[in-house]
Parts: structure tokens; sequence; C-alpha cells
């Protein structure tokens, strides 16, 4: 499961060959969740309000990226890294 960005102790993955809709893993300290990428909803688990805020903004500004790495790792590629909320 490729890491395709990592910000503020933030680490988001997408797995290859995964289910619909499209969705990347955020895991934060203790607290996992999956995130829709088309409306940055949490779709299954929990993370603090504040790395939520943070993902969905990084969602927001990288969304054609992270729709790209999802599609190579549906195709059981390697997606290229995205690139952080700065």
């Amino acid at each position: 499961m490729p890491v395709i960005a990592a910000f503020y102790g933030i680490v988001i993955k997408v797995f290859q060959g995964d289910h619909n809709p499209p969705h990347i893993h955020v895991a934060y300290s203790e607290f996992k969740a999956q995130i829709e990428i088309a409306s940055g909803r949490i779709l299954a688990g929990r993370l603090p309000p504040r790395s939520h805020k943070l993902v969905k903004e990084w969602l927001k500004l990288r969304q054609n990226e992270v729709m790209k790495a999802w599609d190579v790792a549906e195709q059981y590629g390697t997606p290229k890294r995205v690139k952080p909320l700065e």
C-alpha cells in the first residue's frame, strides 16, 4: 500500500485494487479513516476534526493528482507521490 503523501503527522495511502468509491486511507497518531476523494467525507473510521480539515484542504488542492494516484493503484500499479500540504 503506497504512501502518496505525508504532512503534519498525517500519512495518506492508496491500496492497490481497492474498492469504490475512490478513497484514500489516512492515518494520524492512533486514528485511521477512509476518506472519499471527491467529497472529503469520512467513509469509515475516525480522525480528529483538525486533521480531517487539513486532509480536506489538501484534497481540494490536489484532487486531480490524487485521482490519478487512485487510478494507477486500482490497476495494481505504483502511484506517484502527491505534493503535501504546506
